[in-house]
């Protein structure tokens, strides 16, 4: 649901972000307006008829006609309810209704006339050493007065620069592999991504997973292309690496900008960030300053002198000293607000980044943050997100390819994020490419990656973000990225047949996916020594890595996470003694019924096929 709010000239006197009516009792927003029915949740047959003005009798009495039985107070599906509206002449829409402390599916639509002019938000983003930090430091250093250089201490995580009289707020991530997940939360707060390039280098993994990371947040890109100052730099071949990605310069005819820098020898900067603020006037980017402010945990961390602090960044509205704010599942009052040159502040307007401390406990970054009016308010409303944080916890459900039908009858999900990974390229583009021919009214899919290897982290990291499925063809994720998966409530689904995966992905897109029995990993071995004995041929010797094997168990080789061979178990042992099962941290030994081609570091995958109740 969306809430209209109406600007004051006071400065000291801002708009809530919450409606006034704060006892959202969905049944007051069933109405009838203009034509159109409006409804928010579950309504009984004797309502909608009240509603819509017609006898209950009549709707059970044409619904029984067209071989649908109804009572008086059933409750009735979203389909039913449109089938009726249009039978009487109505029109329909069902909206969310958002409870206050569901503040961040608020949607919030301002006064055009309230609406300032704020700065871009960019994250730059780049492979290891291609001089992602070299620029990020040219242009704080750049910004820096000099009565204060050499004192300034990038405390924050996030910095502002002034050109031409305009600002741009910067965020800063780490460009190493490791910090993938901190990339991925850039990107979902970020207006523009820059991607740095080194023209001697050319387009690289992490290049890759930038361009991934933004283009699943919807984000336009700028290439900065580096280390023009090299003998050896290449910007063409750039280019047609980086068209290979889909990315399209402007000269050529695409959308995205390309610009030629030095960070080293601070050429080319001024170009870059006035390329940044002709995207950004392009991009109208607005915000109401004159109300509560709303936006999202950078970083966050427990500092022994001054307690829990956190780094904000207010997306929209201002932010004061003084203001009471609840962040993720904690409150508090902003006691001291400082930007990233330590300097105090009194407030702090959209696209403004700020460090502060009085919360009463270290939030999540990524969490999102919104001021209220009252310390009351803030400290109930943090206590409800905080028992239903508690609730979301011990849920175990896995979103998961089985339930996407309810999802998209629901109208929760028109695009399906997907993640393919592969034994090699040419299997991960025919998979892509089968995915992408399916055709269900309504329904997308949208690759986000598709490459050769093993499932690793930064695959589940970028499924979480995205809201994605992991597909492995050919390939088994180890347990530490089953953990993972687990732990970020991503679902991996593999396979080795394509048509047996497209007819999974349709059937979930129809609502036709009813699995009988699905697979369930028992645990893994490492091969540690391979014994070749003249009467059984190979003998594995194993260290039980997670899990437990299982004597005449079906299991799958796999060496560097592509599968090498599947069967079934012949023989298992401890010592010399046959045994039923062999528990993680307990060596074994194990023979695979009719394969012999085993490798130390191989892994056994023992697996076993599990009745859906």
């Amino acid at each position: 649901m969306s809430f209209n709010g109406k600007s004051k000239n006071n400065k000291n006197s801002r708009v809530s972000n919450i409606p006034s009516n704060k006892n959202f009792n969905k049944n007051d927003f069933n109405k009838v307006n203009g034509g159109v029915f409006v409804y928010t949740g579950d309504i009984t047959v004797a309502q909608l008829a009240k509603e819509l003005n017609v006898p209950a009798t009549n709707i059970i009495k044409n619904l029984f006609i067209k071989g649908k039985m109804v009572t008086l107070n059933q409750t009735l599906t979203d389909d039913l309810i449109g089938e009726i509206c249009l039978e009487y002449g109505y029109d329909f829409k069902k909206e969310k209704v958002v409870s206050e402390e569901n503040f961040e599916d608020l949607e919030i639509v301002d006064d055009p006339k309230n609406l300032k002019e704020r700065p871009p938000i960019v994250t730059i983003m780049g492979h290891v050493d291609h001089g992602k930090t070299t620029l990020i430091d040219t242009i704080r250093n750049s910004n820096i007065v000099d009565t204060e250089a050499g004192a300034i201490t990038q405390a924050i995580g996030a910095y502002q620069k002034e050109i031409k009289g305009k600002k741009i707020t910067f965020i800063d991530t780490p460009g190493h592999e490791a910090f993938t997940a901190m990339r991925s939360r850039g990107a979902s707060v970020t207006d523009i991504v820059i991607i740095v390039v080194a023209a001697d280098d050319g387009v690289m993994p992490q290049t890759r997973e930038a361009i991934d990371h933004a283009r699943a947040a919807k984000v336009p890109l700028i290439i900065a292309v580096n280390k023009i100052d090299k003998p050896e730099a290449n910007v063409e071949r750039v280019k047609q690496e980086l068209m290979e990605l889909d990315v399209i310069p402007e000269e050529y005819g695409g959308d995205t900008m390309f610009c030629e820098i030095s960070a080293k020898k601070k050429i080319g900067i001024d170009a870059l960030l006035e390329s940044i603020l002709v995207l950004a006037e392009m991009l109208e980017l607005k915000a109401n300053p004159n109300r509560y402010a709303m936006g999202t945990v950078l970083e966050a961390k427990l500092d022994k002198g001054e307690g829990a602090k956190a780094t904000l960044l207010v997306q929209n509205g201002t932010l004061n000293s003084g203001d009471y704010v609840v962040v993720g599942a904690t409150y508090g009052r902003v006691r001291k607000m400082t930007n990233e040159y330590r300097a105090e502040l009194k407030s702090a307007g959209p696209s403004t980044p700020v460090a502060i401390m009085g919360l009463t406990d270290v939030p999540v970054a990524g969490d999102k943050f919104m001021a209220f009016p009252t310390e009351k308010q803030a400290r109930d409303i943090a206590e409800k997100r905080k028992l239903a944080k508690t609730n979301e916890e011990r849920k175990t459900h896995i979103n998961s390819l089985e339930d996407l039908y309810n999802r998209i009858h629901e109208g929760e999900v028109q695009e399906i994020n997907c993640i393919i990974r592969a034994d090699n390229q040419g299997s991960a583009e025919a998979v892509k490419g089968a995915l992408l021919r399916l055709q269900v009214d309504g329904v997308k899919i949208n690759v986000l990656r598709s490459t050769a290897g093993a499932i690793n982290e930064n695959d589940v990291l970028l499924a979480s973000t995205s809201n994605a499925i992991i597909f492995g063809f050919n390939i088994r994720p180890d347990a530490k990225i089953r953990a993972k998966a687990e732990e970020e409530k991503v679902e991996i689904r593999l396979h080795t047949i394509i048509y047996h995966l497209t007819e999974e992905v349709e059937a979930a897109m129809k609502g036709m996916l009813k699995p009988t029995c699905h697979e369930q990993v028992t645990g893994q071995a490492e091969i540690r020594k391979v014994i070749v004995a003249s009467k059984i041929g190979k003998i594995a010797g194993c260290m039980v890595t997670s899990g437990v094997i299982k004597r005449d168990s079906l299991c799958r080789l796999l060496r560097d996470g592509r599968i090498v061979y599947e069967g079934k178990l012949n023989s298992l042992k401890r010592f010399q003694n046959d045994a039923k099962e062999v528990a993680e941290n307990y060596e074994c030994g194990l023979t695979i019924e009719n394969f012999n081609d085993i490798k130390e570091g191989d892994i056994v995958e023992g697996y076993e096929m599990v009745e859906d109740k």
